[in-house]
């Protein structure tokens, strides 16, 4: 049992234990995804059951992940066979144990509110959309947020942190942000938010109505002839969606 219970691989190069990091995002980058398509059924439809089915397997993988071995975890097998040709960058083992153990409590406490207690809620939602938050900096910017708090709560700081960003003194020229760079990224936000918020019905032109009679695509057809049910309405009359009248049913549930 030695042989399969442990967390991090030994590596002669290192005095800590060490995991893969391109594996490692690699994994966030899946559950990433599969966590998105699931609330956003939730947002838009208010249907729950893909986001049980997710915290159910999210709940499992973190368990192996921590209580087994982080290589037998279903997400980390995927994520190894998606980057395996890839040379790894190893990272230090004990604060992502940590960071690990923040994301099994969050899977903990979503199963027993959503999946057994049937009670989600405004606490659970804000649950749901950290874990989301967490995945997305994981898996796009390398960023593992469990992991500075392991910095901050601990006296032995982290080593092989992920980019290096426990060695790094000082920044060369590459990394460097001037001042035009911050005023059009700046810029490009927020234009983006004028569009969203003030200008929805603009870009709403082109929507299709949902249940839409005379049109020659209805993304609501199937499931008019084979559930009964509208996903973006509760009759065919329905409005196309409107991000500035939008709500979140998890929130009201």
């Amino acid at each position: 049992m030695k042989n399969i219970l442990y967390f991090g691989e030994k590596h002669p190069d290192y005095s800590v234990p060490v995991l893969n990091e391109r594996e490692v995002r690699a994994a966030a980058g899946i559950l990433f995804t599969f966590a998105l398509v699931a609330f956003m059924n939730v947002v838009l439809v208010g249907n729950f059951f893909l986001i049980k089915v997710f915290i159910i397997l999210f709940f499992i993988d973190f368990f192996i992940r921590l209580l087994v071995n982080p290589k037998y975890a279903p997400s980390m097998i995927l994520g190894r066979l998606a980057v395996n040709d890839q040379k790894p960058e190893y990272v230090g083992a004990p604060q992502k144990k940590f960071a690990w153990s923040i994301g099994l409590a969050l899977a903990t406490f979503m199963l027993i509110t959503t999946v057994f207690a049937l009670a989600s809620g405004l606490t659970t939602c804000w649950v749901c959309i950290i874990c989301l938050l967490f995945l997305f900096f994981e898996s796009v910017f390398g960023i593992c947020v469990g992991c500075k708090l392991y910095n901050l709560l601990n006296k032995e700081k982290a080593q092989l942190c992920p980019g290096g960003v426990c060695e790094i003194v000082k920044k060369e020229d590459i990394q460097k942000i001037n001042l035009v760079q911050l005023l059009i990224a700046f810029l490009f936000i927020l234009f983006a938010l004028y569009l969203f918020i003030f200008r929805p019905g603009v870009l709403q032109s082109q929507i299709i109505t949902c249940g839409a009679s005379n049109s020659s695509y209805s993304p609501c057809a199937s499931y008019n002839n084979n559930a009964g049910s509208l996903p973006c309405g509760a009759n065919n009359n329905a409005m196309p969606f409107n991000p500035a009248n939008a709500s979140a049913p998890c929130l009201f549930r």
